[in-house]
């Protein structure tokens, strides 16, 4: 039996966390050979660090050109939090591909910056085929100008044709564990799937059928090592082992090293720009109604031209002081990738989510994920909405523009996103009609609202 052996690194949601960036990238240079290669998985890049937002995900690609990284996809960071010019222009001095197959312009052409697939042709003449695949946030996509189709849909088109050239066929994934077992089951083409989106840790990966998984947790916490044997003569895998590796004690690239530190400098520049003056403190408290947050709250609502809305106060981190604000000064004090948006519900509904939003689990919620950077939600705060409370912090009754709730009005809400996802406001994330105003942050609606009354 003739075997060759291939190495996989793999890295997935780094989140421009880069702690241990260093000594990932410094392991990887000094393990790899001519029958390896690095693939990242995707939300590489996060505009709640400084770096990135200062230069618009251009950063993160000058550190994944360092890293030698031979190729990527696009995790939800890169698709859908950047305008699609900004996307459009991210990776144009990247020196890999960038491999995404279900992302299309809105007349159904494939951008430029993207490939559908590719044959890799390893030293040994052994052939991957590698195909690259984004969660499909299909409302977020259209709104910034972009099509995203179904994974299954594009592998169900495309798996056969690469399954003909490739000796391994290998899956970029950045639509979660759950999505990745599904593709498993089902795509018996699909040899190794390395993951990403969800953050799990895969110790020794996953077997599904014939298929191995892996994962490698986030902020670069592990490295992700799969091998793979084949055998040339019979012509398939005889052995896959996939492998996680803390690197986060090795020692330190110092090409890395230096060009963080260089970007570092060269953030602070971008970010030292003056937004507004402000002549009093504005206060923040998480579990009380302040004038910062409630002056974020009406600047929300009135963005998205409505006449009431609701904001967590806990997404402010500080107050805004006294004298001259940056645009850094904003991105420390309301750093999330959150957008504003409208929704619509009954009055039984929204009574219900103002009712859930007093509770002290909500109120104290340490939440994670959802674009949410903060520490705790804290109290949720109201324009146009008046609640009065009982001394339990329980809600007694709600006042919309001056009058009692209706059960059965419907009304138009000004909120956050965030709360459209997963289990926060059930009654929000199962609203039919849902409006997203992008590609603006919360943080570019304070920095709005400031420059207009203070510039």
């Amino acid at each position: 039996m003739t075997t060759e052996q291939i190495t996989l690194f793999h890295s997935n949601d780094i989140h421009s966390c880069f702690d241990h960036w260093s000594q990932m990238v410094a392991y990887i240079k000094r393990n790899r050979d001519k029958h390896s290669l690095y693939l990242d998985l995707g939300d590489h890049t996060d505009r709640s660090h400084p770096l990135t937002e200062a230069t618009l995900g251009k950063g993160n690609i000058r550190l994944l050109n360092e890293a030698q990284v031979d190729y990527v996809t696009i995790g939800n960071n890169e698709g859908i939090t950047f305008a699609k010019e900004q996307l459009e222009e991210l990776y144009e001095a990247a020196n890999f591909p960038v491999l995404v197959s279900n992302v299309f312009h809105l007349d159904g052409s494939r951008p430029s910056w993207a490939k559908e697939y590719v044959i890799h042709t390893m030293e040994n003449g052994l052939k991957l085929g590698i195909i690259g695949l984004t969660a499909p946030f299909t409302e977020y996509y259209r709104q910034l100008g972009w099509e995203v189709a179904q994974p299954k849909e594009i592998l169900n088109k495309l798996i056969l044709t690469v399954r003909k050239q490739a000796d391994i066929v290998v899956l970029m994934s950045h639509l979660g564990l759950f999505r990745d077992e599904e593709i498993a089951s089902e795509f018996e083409e699909i040899d190794i799937i390395l993951g990403a989106h969800t953050h799990h840790v895969l110790a020794e990966g996953k077997r599904i059928l014939g298929t191995l998984v892996a994962q490698a947790g986030k902020h670069g916490a592990y490295l992700g090592k799969v091998t793979v044997d084949y055998d040339l003569e019979r012509k398939q895998i005889v052995g896959s082992e996939a492998v996680l590796l803390d690197v986060k004690h090795d020692d330190h690239d110092e090409r890395t090293n230096d060009l963080l530190a260089t970007m570092k400098m060269e953030t602070s520049q971008i970010l030292e720009r003056r937004v507004a003056t402000i002549p009093i403190r504005l206060p923040v408290n998480w579990q009380e109604e302040t004038e910062a947050v409630q002056l974020l709250c009406d600047a929300m609502t009135e963005w998205c031209d409505q006449e009431i809305g609701m904001m967590n106060a806990g997404v402010l981190l500080e107050s805004i002081e006294q004298g001259t604000v940056t645009k850094g000064d904003i991105h420390r004090i309301c750093p999330h990738p959150i957008n504003p948006c409208v929704v619509k519900l009954t009055g039984e509904q929204l009574q219900k989510t103002i009712e859930r939003a007093f509770t002290e689990e909500m109120r104290s919620l340490e939440l994670k994920g959802f674009g949410f950077r903060g520490k705790i939600l804290g109290r949720m705060i109201f324009t146009g909405i008046d609640v009065e409370l009982t001394k339990r912090m329980e809600v007694k009754q709600i006042t919309i523009l001056g009058e009692k709730v209706k059960k059965d009005q419907i009304y138009s809400l000004a909120t956050l996103d965030m709360y459209t996802f997963g289990h926060l406001f059930p009654a929000i994330s199962d609203s039919a009609e849902k409006e997203y105003f992008m590609p603006e942050f919360l943080r570019d609606v304070l920095a709005w609202k400031l420059e207009q009354l203070w510039s």
